[in-house]
């Protein structure tokens, strides 16, 4: 019912606001929240990691769900296209909530509510570099390039905003309260344009954010440790430009199934020890009992030869007995002829 309430309300908004300019800012709105956004953060912006890349300012965004908004870290992208610039997303207030205007790509820089994002968007425009062909050219006198890889490089002072290079206020959104700026006559010619919405790259960089509690204004209080990044998915960095440590939760989350890996690991080491035990064991009886039937198999042949012998002496004796009997024989033989001679 809160998100009916919302849309009905944020088309009112639109199809009520009584000036034409007022209804051409209202185009593009993507969510509405009753509460306006935080101020924004001051922070140091990192380097540009490689060439080519372009600086998109850090917002904030809306989560329905927990109500609440969360900051989405400044950072380098690669544009969808060469000689397309980035217009920032915004917050506009017009009957009575704050609606969300998301930010695009095309050949000029659109409205983005006259807030002042600092490196190079002071509100109107873009004055952190420009295109020359197909290679961007970097203004280092508002924008951080690591010049070792970025070599396309000027300096124009004169598109800093009070001699400052960073944000000089803190108004997060365009309307009472926050900024009044009005569209200018080259910002509405470019809001008509062809336009190419945030590339893959920077919806999972909004996406990443809002899975990050310590990005939500009611965990940080507006003032968010990870306030940029030097590429999506690169490093974090703090206000003061130091690295920022990565998510604590994916951390914790990574050291939980890592100590449930080993968890499982040393679980399962004993019932390998047993199992190992238990094999050397069977291996143990088996190996026993193939020595007992060695031995008992040569004991049989031991058996075996021991009563082949005992034939062969056997024999050997009945052979010599049937041999001393048979000359006794022959000697009594020629007695009954003597005793036939000794007659006649």
């Amino acid at each position: 019912m809160k998100k009916l309430a919302k849309a009905c309300l944020l088309i009112t908004a639109v199809l009520f606001a009584a000036p034409k300019v007022h209804a051409q800012i209202s185009i593009g709105v993507t969510i509405s929240a009753n509460v306006a956004p935080p101020a924004l953060p001051v922070y140091v912006q990192p380097a540009c990691p490689t060439d080519g890349y372009l600086w998109v300012p850090g917002y904030w965004a809306y989560d329905n769900d927990s109500e609440d908004y969360y900051w989405v870290p400044g950072v380098w992208v690669a544009p969808p296209t060469p000689g397309y610039l980035w217009t920032p997303a915004y917050w506009g207030y017009a009957g009575g909530v704050y609606g969300f205007h998301a930010g695009y790509w095309g050949r000029h820089v659109g409205f983005y509510g006259g807030i002042n994002y600092g490196y190079g968007y002071g509100g109107v425009g873009f004055g952190g570099g420009a295109w020359s062909g197909n290679t961007f050219r970097y203004n280092t006198a508002v924008v951080n390039v690591n010049t070792t890889v970025v070599h396309n490089t000027y300096v124009d002072k004169t598109v800093i905003v009070n001699n400052n290079v960073t944000v000089n206020n803190h108004n997060s959104f365009n309307g009472p309260g926050g900024v009044t700026a009005q569209p200018r006559p080259e910002e509405m010619a470019a809001m008509k344009e062809q336009h190419i919405p945030p590339t893959s790259q920077q919806q999972s960089h909004e996406h990443t954010a809002s899975q990050d509690k310590s990005q939500f204004a009611s965990v940080n209080h507006g003032k968010p440790n990870n306030a940029a990044m030097n590429k999506v998915g690169g490093s974090h960095f703090t206000p003061n430009g130091q690295k920022a440590p990565r998510n604590n939760n994916n951390a914790n989350n990574n050291n939980a199934a890592n100590n449930g890996h080993q968890n499982n690991d040393a679980a399962k080491q004993p019932n390998a020890q047993q199992d190992g035990h238990a094999n050397n064991d069977a291996m143990k009886t088996n190996d026993a009992a193939k020595q007992d039937q060695q031995q008992h198999n040569q004991q049989q042949q031991h058996n075996q030869q021991q009563q082949h012998v005992q034939q062969q002496h056997n024999q050997q004796q009945q052979h010599s007995q049937q041999q001393h009997k048979q000359p006794q024989q022959h000697k009594s033989a020629p007695k009954p002829h003597a005793e036939q001679k000794h007659e006649k």
